[in-house]
């Protein structure tokens, strides 16, 4: 899905972060091309951090303590893996980094182990089946690398578990499941799976482009959790053990509204699951405890309802159009009418940050004349037009709604402003630790590999938050100011 703008609104005057330089480290890349990349990791069983940072020749490995002091450099080249991309690590009981780098066509993986002591490396590869129809997602956890596809025609998943140079294969069964619609109409699990997954990460905000999607997949711990929302009455979950690969399916009904509801969609945030359903006249919020099903709040509003607690005004964009503010809640209903209905949350301490809107895309076609006469034309060009709208809101550790408009921001905040501010920096990874976050960069101006931490909240506090959205956060930009409507 092509990805939107991104809302902010800056403040005019400079501003603070709680930001500090960890670290910064030579690095001899030229800039030879836009295919950078950097990776940045925790050791799940240790407090090292390591972080992979290449360009499309040499790839330079650094291995910090707990401390971010360097213990160890590797610098090799990656000749047999241009043209690849870095999807994922893992760390075996000797502490030695193997890296995977997948084909273009993600039928094919080089894994690379790369030994810090001997400054050596060795690379194997792994062909996946022919049958495979794509890959779903590629995750880590507890140092061990996995990847989740689809067979072609097949009514399970694989998932493949990459650990100490060895595959193993596992099968999660979903032939027994029965998938049907709000008017009782059955389908398969490969049909269901027709429409895209849409991975939701824990530790960084999901744009609503990604949260209104119907089909999604969430990495929890030692779960799975898998989210289908094409049924206007309730969301489908399946709950899955990775080690056991048990699959235990729930069924969480949807918001009840006066009318029926025109869109439904759903998010599952820290054993919670928040789901949102909207008509042309109201908009009704639930937060449901994803153990026990029960509902610990719900919320609903009419088109003549004002909604206070906003921390941001209802906001419509369309397509590279810059955004406008609506006034009323009936003007935001009505822009919802019709679009994926979407809800995202990331829980910061006791806070939960919340995106509520939607998101419309269709197919357009641009018609140009022929030179040679007015009664001939090119063939069309095929274009996407998107229309998104969306409002911000806070819940306290009582999902309560927070009023206050000027809530601190986030550590992920400083971070995605900061880099909106230097868009020399393309190479680029987050790593959450404790309760900050490090940027791992490349500064192609200095040449450097740069670490800065960033914490929530501003050093002078007296200055407020500039950002008025939240959610989207995937690659920033700035507007002028924006217009009401």
């Amino acid at each position: 899905m092509k990805k939107l703008l991104l809302f902010f609104l800056l403040a005019s005057k400079p501003l603070l972060f709680g930001q500090t330089i960890l670290n910064s480290l030579p690095l001899n890349f030229e800039a030879r091309t836009q295919k950078g990349q950097v990776l940045s990791i925790k050791d799940a069983k240790s407090d090292d951090i390591y972080v992979f940072a290449s360009d499309n020749k040499d790839l330079s490995i650094l291995k910090y303590n707990q401390s971010l002091f360097l213990k160890s450099q590797f610098n090799d080249s990656i000749k047999t893996a241009v043209n690849r991309v870095l999807l994922g690590y893992s760390l075996g009981e000797d502490k030695n980094p193997i890296l995977y780098w997948f084909s273009s066509t993600f039928r094919n993986v080089q894994l690379v182990k790369y030994n810090l002591t001997n400054q050596t490396s060795k690379s194997l590869y792994f062909n996946f089946p022919e049958n495979l129809e794509y890959v779903i997602t590629t995750f880590q956890k507890d140092n061990v690398f996995y990847v989740l596809g689809k067979e072609n025609k097949e009514q399970h998943l694989l998932l493949y578990k990459f650990e100490n140079g060895n595959c193993e294969i596992k099968m999660l069964n979903f032939t027994s499941f029965l998938f049907q619609n709000a008017s009782g109409r059955s389908f398969t699990f490969t049909y269901m799976l027709r429409n895209s997954v849409k991975k939701m990460e824990e530790y960084t905000f999901n744009p609503i482009d990604n949260a209104a999607t119907f089909n999604k997949i969430y990495i929890a711990g030692d779960r799975i959790i898998l989210t289908f929302d094409y049924n206007l009455k309730k969301t489908q979950v399946f709950d899955i053990n990775i080690e056991t690969l048990q699959i235990k399916e729930k069924f969480f009904n949807q918001p009840v509204s006066k009318n029926p509801a025109q869109t439904a969609n759903s998010f599952y945030n820290s054993n919670k699951l928040y789901q949102v359903a909207a008509n042309k006249d109201e908009l009704s919020l639930d937060v449901k405890d994803f153990d026990s099903g029960n509902s610990l709040k719900s919320f609903s509003f009419s088109k003549n309802d004002s909604i206070p607690f906003k921390t941001s005004p209802f906001l419509l964009q369309t397509s590279y159009s810059k955004p406008q503010q609506l006034k009323t809640t009936a003007k935001f209903l009505k822009n919802l009418s019709g679009l994926n209905a979407g809800i995202s949350v990331l829980k910061n301490k006791e806070i939960s940050y919340i995106t509520v809107g939607g998101l419309g895309e269709y197919a357009d076609y641009n018609f140009y004349n022929s030179p040679t006469g007015f009664d001939d034309f090119y063939e069309p060009t095929p274009y996407i037009l998107s229309k998104v709208v969306y409002f911000d809101s806070a819940l306290n550790e009582n999902l309560d709604f927070i009023k206050d408009k000027h809530i601190e921001p986030t550590a992920i905040d400083n971070l995605f402003y900061f880099l909106s501010l230097n868009k020399n920096i393309i190479w680029y990874d987050a790593l959450k630790l404790d309760d900050y976050q490090v940027l791992c960069y490349y500064d192609p101006t200095l040449k450097q590999l740069v670490m800065r931490k960033f914490i929530d909240g501003f050093i002078n506090e007296a200055m407020g938050n500039p950002i008025m959205n939240k959610s989207i956060f995937s690659k920033p930009f700035s507007f002028g100011n924006i217009k009401p409507n």
